[in-house]
């Protein structure tokens, strides 16, 4: 089974008006694309924060926004509007035989912790 034919995971879709104006549907991936975003954003500064007492306020603010994202995922998810394609095994097993080849460059050998 090629990508094209392969089964999508998703809910019946709530129907929304067809016309020029945003509906309930363009509003919602508007908010998802915005907290994608905005987290996306916070983690960057997070990775880079000199500041503690900063760091401690923007990571409350990020968590925030994490959750935001998550809400507007399962509400999109729960009215069809997101739909998401099951891995393949073959695929999985290609990308796990692909990083273990990265293990071997670590500098301490394949010794994880």
């Amino acid at each position: 089974m090629n990508q094209n034919q392969q089964q999508k995971i998703q809910n019946p879709e709530t129907q929304v008006p067809q016309t020029p104006k945003m509906n309930d549907r363009d509003f919602t991936n508007d908010l998802l694309a915005m907290e994608k975003y905005m987290t996306d954003s916070y983690c960057t500064f997070l990775n880079e924060a000199s500041h503690d007492a900063l760091y401690q306020d923007v990571l409350s603010i990020f968590t925030e926004t994490q959750q935001a994202q998550r809400q507007f995922y399962q509400l999109m998810f729960q009215h069809g509007w997101y739909k998401v394609t099951p891995a393949q095994q073959q695929n999985l097993q290609q990308s796990y035989q692909q990083f273990q080849g990265y293990a071997s460059q670590f500098p301490y050998g394949n010794q994880l912790q």
